[in-house]
């Protein structure tokens, strides 16, 4: 058997077909494959669909836009309805007062965007200087060259050099940035942080170091961008993980959860430092796009994706989610089963003992019916939908402690 024309994403091109499971229908947090099995879809596909599978208010939305007009770009003087819904929506609900968005297709375009904005408003500020990005060791920030340039996973690196101008800290270590200011403080442009890093292992924040990072910014004229593509949506219990950490940004990307993966959608919210600099100038025009950026029928599923996560209260379930992978993954720690539990929020991991494969362990969980995200060789991450529930996470645990006794933890 030979590979499929379908060159996969983050696999072995050599693969064969045979070697993929095919999923063909989802409902709520459940997915079944082309053979009939039924999972648990413990990491909501890919850490995006927060309101689950086979929404039929999100169909909708989409069938009702397309009938209208599908798709029609919004450079210059276009627009469309959707478009300028979706931005209102977003930056009513931003941390930053008179916020502003720019819409584009992912996250890698959102943070690449992000990066651009900061040296654009650096240079227009009479600082063409000011273009290093400061990032953290164990990052992940898209795969498109700004993002993967300030990104802190060797492997992801490997074979794509030479990247941008970047600064690296280590992941929780306040020291090494007050360093970098120190040496670098007029050269930096931007310090791009994920409030929790989420494919980097699932690590939260050290307490104080996002507010250090704001005085840090605020000290030497950087802005500090707040990469939400994981966290953003209501992953961390709130709109944006300000209502979590107290701590406001100039820039913040998201994506994922913005339509809960129905459709490809992103952006920036610009907040006021920045939306001063770009339309200080009247004749000054915003060199930057994508074909994508605004596409009516996106926007449209993303006005439905916050009405459901409204309606329905879906934030006020992450207390309770909380609560419940603590005590789960919290049981495993303490029999010994793992090495670590990291998490906050709706978003969690266990670190696997050195002699644990973590390919391994998500293999295991499949026979068991959860579908699991394998970081690295020894982290299992778990990100569900929001509408999950106590007989679906338990099952998730169970599976977890199943697969780590077969494989010998």
């Amino acid at each position: 058997m030979s590979p499929t024309p379908f060159l996969h994403p983050y696999a072995r091109p050599a693969a064969h077909g045979a070697d993929f499971l095919t999923i063909v229908r989802g409902e709520g947090s459940m997915v079944w494959d082309s053979e009939g099995r039924g999972y648990v879809d413990a990491l909501a596909s890919l850490w995006y669909c927060a309101v689950g599978h086979g929404r039929a208010e999100l169909n909708e939305a989409a069938t009702a836009q397309m009938s209208r007009i599908a798709a029609y770009h919004s450079f210059e003087i276009f627009t469309n309805e959707p478009a300028e819904q979706f931005a209102a929506l977003v930056a009513a609900r931003s941390p930053m007062p008179d916020s502003r968005v720019f819409l584009t297709s992912s996250g890698s375009e959102a943070v690449d965007t992000a990066i651009k904005l900061g040296r654009l408003v650096a240079s227009l500020g009479g600082h063409p200087e000011r273009h290093v990005v400061v990032s953290r060791v164990h990052a992940y920030h898209g795969v498109t060259y700004g993002g993967l340039s300030s990104s802190g996973l060797a492997p992801n690196q490997e074979h794509f050099g030479p990247y941008l101008a970047n600064e690296k800290v280590a992941a929780h270590d306040i020291a090494e940035a007050e360093a970098v200011f120190e040496r670098r403080g007029d050269e930096i442009a931007v310090v791009l942080c994920e409030p929790v890093q989420g494919a980097g292992g699932v690590r939260p924040p050290a307490p104080g170091y996002l507010a250090r990072l704001r005085e840090l910014c605020d000290e030497h004229g950087a802005l500090l961008v707040l990469d939400e593509v994981i966290t953003g949506f209501g992953r961390l219990g709130g709109w944006f993980s300000t209502e979590r950490y107290g701590v406001v940004p100039d820039l913040v990307t998201f994506a994922k959860g913005s339509t809960s993966g129905y459709l490809p959608l992103g952006g920036v919210v610009v907040g006021e430092r920045v939306r001063a600099a770009l339309e200080a100038d009247p004749s000054f025009v915003l060199r930057h796009g994508f074909t994508y950026s605004g596409h009516p029928t996106c926007c449209a599923v993303g006005v439905a994706n916050i009405g459901v996560l409204e309606d329905e209260d879906l934030f006020a379930r992450v207390p309770h989610l909380e609560r419940r992978f603590a005590e789960g993954l919290g049981s495993l720690l303490a029999d010994g089963r793992v090495a670590e539990v990291r998490g906050e929020g709706a978003i969690w991991a266990v670190g696997l003992g050195d002699h644990v494969d973590a390919t391994g362990v998500r293999n295991e969980m499949l026979t068991r019916g959860v579908i699991a995200r394998p970081i690295g060789s020894s982290t299992i991450g778990l990100c569900p939908p929001l509408v999950i529930t106590d007989v679906e996470l338990d099952r998730c645990f169970e599976a977890l402690e199943g697969a780590l006794v077969a494989a010998g933890a």
